[in-house]
Protein backbone atom coordinates (compact mmCIF):
# COMPACT_ATOMS: atom_id res chain seq x y z
CA UNK A 1 0.00 0.00 0.00
CA UNK A 2 3.12 2.16 -0.03
CA UNK A 3 2.23 3.77 -2.91
CA UNK A 4 -1.36 5.00 -2.49
CA UNK A 5 -1.28 9.25 -2.46
CA UNK A 6 -2.15 11.17 1.22
CA UNK A 7 -5.94 12.26 0.53
CA UNK A 8 -7.62 12.71 3.05
CA UNK A 9 -10.34 15.27 1.49
CA UNK A 10 -13.55 14.35 0.93
CA UNK A 11 -14.63 14.88 -2.44
CA UNK A 12 -18.58 15.12 -3.84
CA UNK A 13 -19.93 12.82 -6.97
CA UNK A 14 -19.31 14.95 -9.17
CA UNK A 15 -15.42 15.47 -8.61
CA UNK A 16 -15.32 11.92 -8.64
CA UNK A 17 -13.83 9.47 -11.37
CA UNK A 18 -15.95 7.83 -13.86
CA UNK A 19 -15.28 3.94 -13.41
CA UNK A 20 -17.01 1.48 -15.16
CA UNK A 21 -20.44 -1.04 -15.99
CA UNK A 22 -17.94 -3.64 -15.88
CA UNK A 23 -16.99 -5.22 -12.70
CA UNK A 24 -13.42 -6.76 -12.33
CA UNK A 25 -13.21 -10.38 -12.73
CA UNK A 26 -12.11 -12.34 -10.10
CA UNK A 27 -10.98 -15.87 -9.66
CA UNK A 28 -14.52 -17.33 -7.80
CA UNK A 29 -13.01 -19.30 -4.84
CA UNK A 30 -11.28 -18.07 -1.35
CA UNK A 31 -8.02 -18.72 -1.57
CA UNK A 32 -7.43 -20.48 2.26
CA UNK A 33 -11.40 -21.88 2.80
CA UNK A 34 -11.80 -22.53 -1.40
CA UNK A 35 -15.79 -21.08 -0.44
CA UNK A 36 -17.54 -19.22 -2.92
CA UNK A 37 -16.68 -15.31 -3.06
CA UNK A 38 -19.89 -14.25 -4.70
CA UNK A 39 -21.76 -16.97 -3.17
CA UNK A 40 -24.10 -18.22 -2.45
CA UNK A 41 -23.72 -18.44 1.62
CA UNK A 42 -25.42 -20.24 3.63
CA UNK A 43 -28.80 -19.89 4.14
CA UNK A 44 -28.53 -18.79 8.22
CA UNK A 45 -25.87 -16.60 7.27
CA UNK A 46 -24.97 -12.91 8.05
CA UNK A 47 -22.98 -10.60 6.22
CA UNK A 48 -21.12 -7.21 7.54
CA UNK A 49 -18.64 -4.70 6.14
CA UNK A 50 -15.40 -3.27 7.81
CA UNK A 51 -13.06 -0.47 6.96
CA UNK A 52 -9.87 -0.69 9.31
CA UNK A 53 -6.96 0.30 7.29
CA UNK A 54 -5.30 -1.75 4.90
CA UNK A 55 -7.58 -4.37 3.73
CA UNK A 56 -4.26 -6.96 3.16
CA UNK A 57 -4.34 -7.60 6.84
CA UNK A 58 -7.68 -6.78 8.11
CA UNK A 59 -9.02 -9.15 5.86
CA UNK A 60 -6.63 -12.20 7.70
CA UNK A 61 -8.20 -10.91 10.79
CA UNK A 62 -11.70 -11.84 10.02
CA UNK A 63 -10.92 -15.46 7.95
CA UNK A 64 -9.22 -17.13 11.03
CA UNK A 65 -11.84 -16.88 13.09
CA UNK A 66 -13.56 -20.09 13.55
CA UNK A 67 -17.85 -19.49 11.97
CA UNK A 68 -16.38 -16.18 9.46
CA UNK A 69 -17.46 -18.77 6.37
CA UNK A 70 -15.96 -16.31 3.80
CA UNK A 71 -13.87 -13.16 3.64
CA UNK A 72 -13.31 -10.41 0.53
CA UNK A 73 -11.73 -7.46 0.05
CA UNK A 74 -13.11 -4.58 -2.04
CA UNK A 75 -13.99 -1.24 -2.46
CA UNK A 76 -17.38 0.36 -0.63
CA UNK A 77 -18.99 4.27 0.44
CA UNK A 78 -17.63 5.75 -2.66
CA UNK A 79 -18.83 7.21 -5.27
CA UNK A 80 -16.81 5.30 -8.87
CA UNK A 81 -18.60 2.46 -9.96
CA UNK A 82 -15.92 -1.14 -10.10
CA UNK A 83 -13.13 1.01 -9.35
CA UNK A 84 -9.62 -0.40 -9.83
CA UNK A 85 -7.13 -0.26 -6.99
CA UNK A 86 -5.27 2.74 -8.58
CA UNK A 87 -7.93 4.69 -9.07
CA UNK A 88 -9.03 4.19 -5.11
CA UNK A 89 -5.56 5.26 -4.37
CA UNK A 90 -5.59 8.46 -6.28
CA UNK A 91 -8.68 9.87 -3.45
CA UNK A 92 -10.87 10.08 -6.28
CA UNK A 93 -13.41 7.33 -5.79
CA UNK A 94 -13.97 8.24 -2.29
CA UNK A 95 -13.94 4.25 -1.16
CA UNK A 96 -12.80 2.75 1.30
CA UNK A 97 -10.87 -0.58 1.34
CA UNK A 98 -13.50 -2.73 2.93
CA UNK A 99 -13.67 -6.37 4.03
CA UNK A 100 -16.51 -8.25 3.40
CA UNK A 101 -17.53 -10.88 5.89
CA UNK A 102 -20.16 -13.51 6.14
CA UNK A 103 -20.47 -15.73 9.22
CA UNK A 104 -22.51 -18.11 11.10
CA UNK A 105 -23.91 -16.59 13.77
CA UNK A 106 -24.68 -19.57 15.28
CA UNK A 107 -21.20 -20.39 15.66
CA UNK A 108 -19.76 -16.45 15.98
CA UNK A 109 -21.94 -13.82 16.98
CA UNK A 110 -22.63 -10.33 16.02
CA UNK A 111 -20.21 -9.37 19.10
CA UNK A 112 -17.72 -11.22 18.87
CA UNK A 113 -17.26 -10.56 15.06
CA UNK A 114 -17.48 -6.88 15.96
CA UNK A 115 -14.67 -7.54 18.86
CA UNK A 116 -12.20 -8.62 16.28
CA UNK A 117 -12.75 -5.39 14.52
CA UNK A 118 -12.74 -3.08 17.14
CA UNK A 119 -9.64 -4.50 18.57
CA UNK A 120 -7.75 -4.78 15.35
CA UNK A 121 -6.98 -1.32 15.03
CA UNK A 122 -7.05 2.22 16.04
CA UNK A 123 -10.76 3.30 15.49
CA UNK A 124 -10.00 7.08 16.69
CA UNK A 125 -7.57 8.54 13.84
CA UNK A 126 -9.99 9.86 11.13
CA UNK A 127 -8.64 9.30 7.77
CA UNK A 128 -5.72 6.99 7.93
CA UNK A 129 -4.69 4.09 10.21
CA UNK A 130 -1.27 4.16 11.08
CA UNK A 131 1.21 5.74 8.41
CA UNK A 132 -1.33 4.83 5.65
CA UNK A 133 -2.71 8.08 5.44
CA UNK A 134 -5.92 8.90 2.78
CA UNK A 135 -9.53 8.38 2.99
CA UNK A 136 -9.82 5.03 1.66
CA UNK A 137 -7.96 3.74 5.11
CA UNK A 138 -11.19 5.71 7.04
CA UNK A 139 -12.39 3.05 9.98
CA UNK A 140 -16.00 2.02 9.26
CA UNK A 141 -18.96 -0.48 9.59
CA UNK A 142 -21.08 -1.23 7.25
CA UNK A 143 -24.54 -3.06 8.12
CA UNK A 144 -26.78 -5.49 6.30
CA UNK A 145 -29.62 -5.06 8.78
CA UNK A 146 -31.05 -2.55 11.37
CA UNK A 147 -30.19 -4.80 14.03
CA UNK A 148 -26.42 -5.21 12.80
CA UNK A 149 -26.44 -1.24 13.14
CA UNK A 150 -28.40 -0.78 16.51
CA UNK A 151 -25.61 -3.03 17.97
CA UNK A 152 -22.42 -1.74 16.27
CA UNK A 153 -23.76 1.95 17.46
CA UNK A 154 -24.14 0.65 21.03
CA UNK A 155 -20.91 -1.13 21.18
CA UNK A 156 -19.53 1.98 19.88
CA UNK A 157 -20.32 3.85 22.97
CA UNK A 158 -19.54 1.29 25.35
CA UNK A 159 -15.61 1.70 23.71
CA UNK A 160 -15.51 4.86 23.82
CA UNK A 161 -15.80 5.38 27.16
CA UNK A 162 -12.94 2.73 27.76
CA UNK A 163 -10.96 4.48 25.05
CA UNK A 164 -11.12 7.75 26.78
CA UNK A 165 -10.00 6.41 30.52
CA UNK A 166 -6.53 5.81 28.76
CA UNK A 167 -6.44 8.96 26.64
CA UNK A 168 -7.37 8.13 23.07
CA UNK A 169 -10.00 10.83 21.19
CA UNK A 170 -13.20 10.48 19.95
CA UNK A 171 -13.56 7.63 17.59
CA UNK A 172 -14.11 8.47 14.28
CA UNK A 173 -15.74 5.39 12.93
CA UNK A 174 -18.50 5.90 10.52
CA UNK A 175 -21.40 3.33 11.15
CA UNK A 176 -24.50 3.23 8.70
CA UNK A 177 -26.31 0.94 6.71
CA UNK A 178 -24.23 -0.70 3.39
CA UNK A 179 -24.08 0.69 -0.29
CA UNK A 180 -22.46 -1.25 -3.25
CA UNK A 181 -19.68 -3.45 -2.63
CA UNK A 182 -17.20 -3.71 -5.38
CA UNK A 183 -14.57 -6.77 -5.15
CA UNK A 184 -11.39 -5.39 -5.21
CA UNK A 185 -8.99 -7.71 -7.96
CA UNK A 186 -8.24 -11.18 -7.52
CA UNK A 187 -4.28 -10.36 -6.51
CA UNK A 188 -5.96 -8.47 -3.38
CA UNK A 189 -8.08 -11.15 -2.21
CA UNK A 190 -6.34 -12.91 0.48
CA UNK A 191 -3.16 -11.14 -0.12
CA UNK A 192 -1.34 -12.64 3.07
CA UNK A 193 -2.47 -16.17 2.53
CA UNK A 194 -1.09 -15.69 -1.15
CA UNK A 195 2.34 -13.20 0.01
CA UNK A 196 2.58 -14.55 4.03
CA UNK A 197 5.55 -11.97 4.26
CA UNK A 198 3.22 -9.43 2.97
CA UNK A 199 2.82 -5.65 4.40
CA UNK A 200 0.32 -5.09 7.45
CA UNK A 201 0.45 -2.34 10.21
CA UNK A 202 -2.68 -3.03 11.56
CA UNK A 203 -2.40 -2.72 15.62
CA UNK A 204 -4.65 -2.33 17.87
CA UNK A 205 -5.25 0.17 21.12
CA UNK A 206 -4.35 -2.91 24.07
CA UNK A 207 -8.43 -1.68 25.43
CA UNK A 208 -10.92 -4.68 25.21
CA UNK A 209 -14.07 -4.40 23.58
CA UNK A 210 -16.75 -5.82 26.28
Amino acid sequence: MFYAKNKIKSITKEEALPGRDTPLEIEPLHFVNKNPLKGPYPEASEEITFGMGCFWGAERRFWEQKGVWVTAVGYAEGYTPNPTYEEVCTGLTFHNEVVKVVFEPEVISLEEVLKVFWQSHIPTQGMRQGNDIGTQYRSGIYCSTEQQLEVAKAGRERLQAELSKVGYGAITTEIKMAGPFYFAETGHQQYLAKNPAGYCNLKGTGVTYK
